[in-house]
């Protein structure tokens, strides 16, 4: 029989793990610890042939926001995108330019070379600012006490440290991650105008914010939100106009003899998730044998509340977990920071998850069958 539903930790319900049987219950606990074991684990990778020369992961961090920063300062003084792009990659050794995708969409780089570098970090801090400020408002519907909130608010901190440096704003990720977290954070069923909006903007700096759009709209339609799903559905057709005239605009300025990419197919596994997770949040400063496992449990946290909000969010944590861990490369370490303005608070909902799949597990009862006398 399912242990009975306890009081809450912090949670304004009972969890989606309350009351579940014993043997339900044992066995998300077993999921749990494999989470951690894959989070934490890394592979061995066999040495490289003798004679073999190192591979060089050429295009970490620094590089390519110095790239980013060279084309707008190219685009501000006069010069086409894609000419000015073009320009700066062969410059690079090391940095494709085929095919097309290996070209950033063109709108984050006209929009900051419109802009001083002062203006473009106050509009990233006003961004920031409003993420957080929309994801505090929405917390009030999971944790009702001010206590658990505070705490929810400094996890939120955590994972937006990499989103208000000056540093990096020319990262088409910084951009892109906090749109998509301020666009789930305002969603709600029927008024879902201005998270369509913010999507769309999302995807037009960074096309990986496509499949923050794919997941909302198959859950669209999975709970019968028909308008809402014709709604994602037309984001899509509008980055799916954009690429074509971005991937035309690309093949005028590129050719055969141009560097192609050697593909995006690292199968680095779990662990490489939570990798880039950890660079891309407070728990950098931490060793990774120990931001591993608080990272799984970050996961797990936001299964807790049975709640569409953490629903879809949960959800799209999945979905990024698995094309990081299928198709990144060593050196797309960044990809991470799709998700990790959010990922943290998810920590949060973790004590009244565990406490109510302990209760289940533990659970002894039996059920008794009593015999009457015909």
């Amino acid at each position: 029989m399912p242990a009975a539903a306890a009081e809450t930790i912090w949670l304004a319900a009972p969890s989606r793990y309350a009351g579940w049987s014993r043997r339900r219950a044992r066995a998300a606990l077993a999921v749990l610890v494999l989470l951690i074991a894959a989070f934490t684990i890394q592979p061995i990778r066999p040495a490289p042939p003798p004679g073999t020369a190192p591979v060089v992961e050429n295009k970490g961090s620094e590089s390519d926001l110095a790239l980013y920063e060279a084309i707008v300062d190219d685009v501000r003084h006069g010069e086409d995108y894609y000419q000015a792009t073009a320009q700066e990659l062969r410059a690079r050794p090391g940095y494709p330019l085929r095919p097309f995708v290996t070209f950033r969409l063109p709108l984050l780089a006209r929009l900051q070379a419109l802009l001083s570098p002062a203006m473009t970090l106050l509009l990233l801090w006003l961004l920031a600012a409003a993420t957080a400020t929309a994801w505090m408002g929405r917390l009030r519907e999971l944790l009702p006490r001010l206590a658990p909130r505070l705490i929810a608010g400094l996890l939120l901190a955590g994972g937006l440290v990499a989103f208000v440096q000056p540093a990096l704003t020319a990262s088409h990720e910084i951009w892109a991650a906090l749109l998509i977290a301020w666009s789930l954070a305002v969603r709600r069923p029927g008024n879902v105008t201005l998270a369509l909006a913010l999507a769309t903007i999302a995807m037009l700096i960074r096309e990986t914010a496509a499949l923050y759009v794919l997941v909302m709209g198959g859950l669209a339609v999975v709970t019968g939100q028909r308008r809402e799903a014709a709604g994602w559905a037309l984001t899509l057709a509008v980055l799916a106009a954009a690429v074509a005239v971005h991937a035309g605009a690309v093949h005028r300025v590129t050719g055969p003899l141009d560097t192609a990419s050697d593909g995006w197919t690292g199968l680095n596994g779990a662990w490489f998730f939570a990798m880039t997770l950890r660079h891309a949040t407070i728990l950098e400063v931490t060793p990774f044998v120990l931001a591993a496992p608080v990272l799984a449990l970050a996961l797990f946290g936001w299964t807790v509340p049975a709640h569409p909000l953490a629903l879809r969010m949960a959800t799209i944590l999945a979905a990024y977990g698995v094309l990081i861990a299928c198709f990144a490369r060593l050196n797309n370490f960044y990809w991470g920071l799709m998700v990790a303005p959010i990922v943290l608070v998810g920590l949060a909902f973790v004590p009244d998850g565990l406490r109510d799949l302990g209760r289940s597990a533990l659970d002894r009862r039996r059920a008794r069958v009593t015999r009457t006398a015909a």
